[in-house]
C-alpha cells in the first residue's frame, strides 16, 4: 500500500523514516505474544476446567468449547468492521483490550470465590455427587467466557492489519520486511501458546484456575500497555465508511440498471478523482463479472444506491473473486484441529516416557508449536530468499502457491498418522511393549510445516487482495475460515460416527472408550483422502484466481539485501 491515505497519530501524513517499518512492528508483536500467553492455553484446555471445576458433562463442556473458540472467530469480523468503517485500528485494539481483560477478571473471581462455583467433588469416580453450575454462577461464567472473544477476536484482525500498514508494498526497500512480517505475525502466535502451555498450564495445575485467569489478565494488559507505546511510531489507515453499505450498493444499483447497456468509451463510467471522496485507492476497471459495471452506468441518477464508483464496483468484484478461495479453503482446513486434537490423544493412548521423566498428553501441544517456530525462522531467513532467485517473486512463491504446499502437506500428515495409529493397534493387539510416543514426531514436524504455509499464506493473500478500505476484513476473513473448518470438524466426526455405527452393528469408529476401542485409523484414511479431494478443489480454485497485482518483484529488487 503507497503512503497515501496513512496518517500518525496526530492525523498528519507520515514520512517512511519516521514512521512504520520494523520498529512499529514490535510493538504489535509483543501485544500478540502476550495475548496468546493467556488464550491458547484457555482454548486448548476449557474443558479441563469446565469438566472439572463447573462440573458440566463431557458434552456441554465441549460444545462451550467449540462454541468459545468460534465466538473468537465470529467477533474478529466486528472489531475489523469497526476498524475498516469508523475507528483507526490502533484504538479499535484500545478499545476492545480492556474487555478481554475483564472477561478474565470476572473468570478469576469465580474460580477464587467459593461461592461463585460448584464445591468440589469427585468427577472421576463419584460424577452423581458433583453439583453442575447453575443459576447466577452460570450467567456469570458465561458472561467471562464471551467477554474475551469479544476482546480478543477484535484485537486479532485488528493487529494484523495495522501491522500490515507499517510497510508499504509498493516501496522495494519495505517490500521483503512487509512479507517478513506476517512470517513473524505467526511466530509470535506460536511463542504466545510456547510460553503459556508450558507456564499459565502449569499453574493451572499448581496454583489453581484463579491465579491462572489473573496472570492472563495480566499479560493482555502489559501487551495493551506495550503497543500503547508505539503510538508515535504507526502508520494509521484513515477509516473509509462502511465497506458492507458500499459493496451492497453496488449490488443494488447494478441491479437496478440491469436493462442498461455498458457505453463503450469508460471515460462515461462514474469515479472519482483522486482526493475528492473518501477512497485513497482508486482502482481501474476489471473484464469480469460484467454485471455489476451496470452500477457506475451514469444514467442521471446521482443517488448513492443508484450510482456508484468504479473503484465501488472493483471493491465488490474482489469480493466475488475471493470467495471460491474462501470456501475451497475452508474445506482444506477441515481436517487440520482434528488432526491436532486426535494426535495428543494417540500420544496419551502411547508410552510418554523419557527417561525417567513421564511427559503429560496435554503437554504434547507443546510440540507442534516448538516445530512451527522453527519452520517459521527457516522458511524467513534461508527458504524465501532462496527462492526469491529463482523464481522472481517477491515471496519465494505466490500466496496461492504457498497455501496450497500446506494442503499437501496436512494430507501427507494424515497418512502418515494412519500408519502410525494402525502400528499402535496392531502392537496393543499382539500385547507388545507400547510404542514410544516419538513415533508421531513425524506427524508434528508435518503439521508445523503446514501451519507455517497455510496460515500465514491465507493471511498474506487475504490482506494483500483487499482493498484499502477492507483490510481488517481482510484479516479477519482468515480467523473465520479456521472457525468454521472447527465446527465442521466436529459436524464431520458426527455423521462419521453415526454412519459407521449402523455399517458396525451400533458402534462407530470413535465410540469407544478408549482408542484402543475405536478406529482411529480408519478415520485418518477418510481425513487425508477428505483432504486430497478438497486439495484438488482450492486447486482448481486458485488456479483460475487472478491477482490484483503482479507477484513478481520489480527488477531493481532482485539484488535487495534481504531485510
Amino acid at each position: 500500500m503507497a503512503l497515501q491515505g496513512l496518517v500518525d497519530w496526530k492525523g498528519q501524513p507520515v514520512t517512511g523514516k519516521r514512521h512504520g517499518g520494523v520498529r512499529a512492528s514490535v510493538f504489535i508483536h509483543v501485544l500478540i505474544v502476550m495475548a496468546n500467553i493467556s488464550n491458547i492455553p484457555l482454548i486448548l484446555n476449557l474443558v479441563s476446567y469446565l469438566h472439572g471445576t463447573m462440573h458440566m458433562g463431557v458434552k456441554d463442556a465441549s460444545t462451550t468449547s467449540t462454541n468459545f473458540f468460534g465466538a473468537i472467530c465470529f467477533f474478529s469480523l466486528l472489531g475489523a468492521f469497526i476498524s475498516d468503517s469508523y475507528i483507526k485500528r490502533f484504538y479499535t485494539i484500545l478499545i476492545f483490550a480492556p474487555i478481554e481483560i475483564m472477561g478474565y477478571v470476572l473468570l478469576a473471581c469465580q474460580a477464587h470465590f467459593p461461592s461463585l462455583h460448584p464445591p468440589p467433588c469427585d468427577m472421576i469416580n463419584h460424577p452423581n455427587q458433583c453439583t453442575v453450575v447453575s443459576g447466577r454462577n452460570l450467567s456469570l461464567l458465561t458472561l467471562g467466557l464471551y467477554l474475551i472473544p469479544v476482546g480478543e477476536g477484535s484485537m486479532r484482525a485488528c493487529a494484523a492489519a495495522l501491522g500490515g500498514d507499517q510497510f508499504d508494498g509498493e516501496n522495494p526497500a519495505e517490500m521483503h520486511a512487509k512479507i517478513s512480517y506476517f512470517n513473524w505475525f505467526a511466530f509470535s502466535i506460536s511463542l504466545g501458546g510456547f510460553v503459556g502451555l508450558v507456564f499459565l498450564v502449569w499453574v493451572q495445575d499448581n496454583e489453581g484456575w484463579g491465579l491462572s485467569f489473573a496472570l492472563a489478565a495480566l499479560m493482555v494488559f502489559v501487551g495493551m500497555v506495550v503497543v500503547g507505546f508505539g503510538l508515535p511510531f504507526y502508520r494509521h489507515q484513515k477509516p473509509m465508511g462502511s465497506p458492507l453499505t458500499r459493496i451492497l450498493q453496488v449490488f443494488v444499483a447494478a441491479f437496478r440498471k440491469r436493462k442498461l447497456s455498458i457505453p463503450e468509451n469508460l471515460l462515461e463510467m462514474h469515479e472519482l478523482t483522486a482526493g475528492t471522496g473518501k477512497s485513497v485507492e482508486l482502482m481501474e476497471r476489471t473484464p469480469d463479472f460484467k454485471f455489476l459495471d451496470k452500477a457506475a452506468v451514469d444514467d442521471g441518477d446521482k443517488r448513492a444506491w443508484s450510482l456508484c464508483t468504479v473503484t465501488q464496483v472493483e471493491e465488490a468484484k474482489i469480493i466475488l473473486r475471493m470467495l471460491p478461495i474462501f470456501l475451497s479453503s475452508i474445506l482444506g482446513n477441515v481436517s487440520i484441529p482434528l488432526l491436532l486434537s486426535l494426535t495428543v490423544q494417540q500420544g496419551g493412548a502411547m508410552d510418554t516416557r523419557l527417561g525417567a521423566i513421564s511427559i503429560p498428553a496435554a503437554s504434547l501441544f507443546v510440540v507442534p508449536i516448538v516445530f512451527q517456530m522453527l519452520t517459521l525462522v527457516a522458511y524467513d531467513r534461508a527458504i524465501v530468499p532462496w527462492l526469491r532467485r529463482v523464481t522472481g517473486r517477491a515471496g519465494g512463491v505466490t500466496h496461492l502457491q504457498r497455501v496450497g504446499v500446506g494442503f499437501v502437506f496436512s494430507v501427507v500428515a494424515l497418512a502418515v498418522a494412519a500408519v502410525v495409529e494402525g502400528r499402535r493397534r496392531r502392537g496393543v493387539a499382539a500385547a507388545a511393549t507400547p510404542m514410544s510416543v516419538f513415533w508421531l514426531i513425524p506427524q508434528f514436524f508435518l503439521l508445523g510445516v503446514m501451519d507455517v504455509t497455510s496460515f500465514v499464506g491465507l493471511l498474506e493473500f487475504f490482506y494483500s487482495e483487499a482493498s484499502a478500505g477492507m483490510k481488517s476484513i481482510g484479516g479477519a476473513i482468515v480467523f473465520c475460515i479456521l472457525g468454521v473448518s472447527s465446527w465442521l470438524g466436529s459436524f464431520l466426526i458426527q455423521v462419521v460416527n453415526h454412519a459407521t455405527a449402523h455399517r458396525g452393528g451400533g458402534h462407530g469408529w470413535l465410540d469407544g472408550a478408549n482408542l484402543n476401542a475405536s478406529r482411529l485409523d480408519l478415520f485418518y484414511w477418510l481425513l487425508a483422502v477428505f483432504g486430497l479431494v478438497s486439495f484438488f478443489l482450492y486447486l482448481l480454485c486458485s488456479w483460475r484466481y487472478v491477482y490484483r497485482h503482479d507477484p513478481r518483484m520489480q527488477e531493481a529488487t532482485l539484488n535487495d539485501d534481504d531485510i
